[in-house]
């Protein structure tokens, strides 16, 4: 039987850490945000919907491995 997942107050998960290094990473890198229109050419076609959640959801699994203490490296070299 697994021990219950007791966390006291003041102490987050290590989800909720990534979570909101996603949160983060995604603002300021403007990850999975949508193009907005604008005069002139663009560099690139608007995205769907379902390539912006693939997007989060590609970082929120680095996210979390990088809070779980994951090698980064690994994925640098792929």
């Amino acid at each position: 039987m697994d021990a219950p997942n007791i966390i006291g107050p003041g102490i987050r998960s290590k989800e909720d850490v990534a979570l909101d290094l996603m949160k983060f990473v995604a603002g300021v890198a403007g990850i999975g945000r949508a193009g907005v229109p604008s005069t002139g050419f663009s560099g690139s076609a608007a995205t769907k919907p379902e390539e912006h959640v693939d997007q989060l959801l590609d970082l929120y699994r680095r996210c979390l491995k990088t809070v779980e203490g994951g090698s980064s490296e690994s994925e640098a070299a792929q």
